[in-house]
């Protein structure tokens, strides 16, 4: 069977990575990345072997700089039978006319709002909705990381109710625009965040609450949930259904903070130190008068990345099985 043709628009934090993943799969294939101008990434894509393209007025431009633009974004998109958008947030909104003009399946990130394409993804919690699906939106990191904990729960003993505090970075590693530097700042004021909402995008009938803030950090998002279940279990029933799912790793042995949590990616000897699953602290889990409270870490950069191939496999009906295409990402990724 001939792969599925992947092009990546936007090839910066997420479609970069997006990019290496769906290169290890064996059911799909990169037929290039966009980018808008010839800066380090373009030429880290080309020395990749990644054929580069560019807006239309650019391509000159890029060629100039030693990156020999392959087309346009067009041209790319006429190739591909998915476009996985990884522009920045209110940009992929202004592609879907050129996706539907291509007549191509196109793939949103969390930045963009769920109406755009009318299908929000987690693997794990609705992927038979992404099924066929012409347009999906992969959801954020932050709830790409509360759908992984919360579904299972809600399967196995019924959520009441979920209040959850973000303690988020507050820029990439690499971005060097973005504050604060010593502040730690309400986000938003206006409570509750958008955070609980985002989730019902996925799971609709979950009761959810969440507030933010923004540290100055680079590294992980921290969250703190607190969820009230309709049965009652123990501590260590929730840690075995923690350990049972395919992308959350139970932390403990002396890990004790996020930048240990990234170390731990990097000893793993993970592509670019990235951890894909959430990453919940054993010893955090707890029940105390009849609720429950955990921590876990988010990696911003990375925990998206397999929902992404996931849900590639869910829109061309590669596996309508939700868990095979989970293990099959994982099992080729590495997780």
């Amino acid at each position: 069977m001939s792969k599925v043709k992947v092009a990546i628009n936007g090839y910066g934090t997420i479609g970069k990575r997006v990019a290496d993943a769906v290169t290890m799969q064996d059911d799909m294939e990169i037929i290039g990345v966009a980018k808008t101008r010839p800066n380090y990434e373009a030429f880290v894509a080309h020395d990749k072997g990644y054929d580069v393209y560019t807006l239309a007025d650019r391509v000159d431009a890029m060629t100039s700089a030693g990156i020999p633009a392959a087309g346009t974004v067009e041209d790319m998109i006429s190739k591909a039978d998915v476009v996985v958008d990884c522009t920045p947030g209110g940009v992929g909104e202004k592609n879907k006319a050129l996706y539907e003009k291509a007549g191509v399946k196109a793939i949103w990130q969390g930045g963009e709002d769920h109406d755009l394409a009318g299908c929000s993804f987690n693997a794990e919690a609705n992927y038979a909705e992404a099924l066929g699906k012409d347009f999906v939106r992969v959801v954020s990191c932050n709830t790409t990381g509360l759908c992984r904990v919360i579904y299972p729960l809600d399967q196995e003993y019924g959520v009441k109710k979920v209040r959850v505090t973000l303690m988020r970075r507050a820029a990439d590693p690499n971005d060097i625009k973005t504050g604060p530097i010593n502040a730690i700042v309400p986000n938003p004021i206006k409570l509750p965040s958008h955070h609980g909402p985002d989730v019902k995008s996925v799971i609709p009938h979950i009761n959810i609450t969440s507030t933010a803030v923004k540290l100055p950090t680079t590294l992980m998002h921290l969250h703190t949930l607190n969820i009230e279940l309709e049965k009652e279990c123990t501590a260590d029933d929730v840690k075995a259904i923690f350990a049972k799912q395919p992308r959350v790793r139970m932390v403990g042995q002396g890990i004790t903070s996020t930048a240990e949590v990234m170390e731990l990616g990097k000893d793993l000897g993970r592509p670019r130190g990235d951890m894909w699953e959430n990453c919940v602290w054993e010893d955090s889990v707890t029940m105390y008068e009849g609720e429950l409270y955990f921590f876990q870490a988010i990696h911003q950069e990375s925990d998206v990345i397999p929902e992404n191939v996931d849900a590639i496999r869910a829109m061309m009906e590669l596996e309508s099985d939700g868990a095979k295409s989970v293990a099959k990402t994982n099992k080729a990724m590495g997780l």
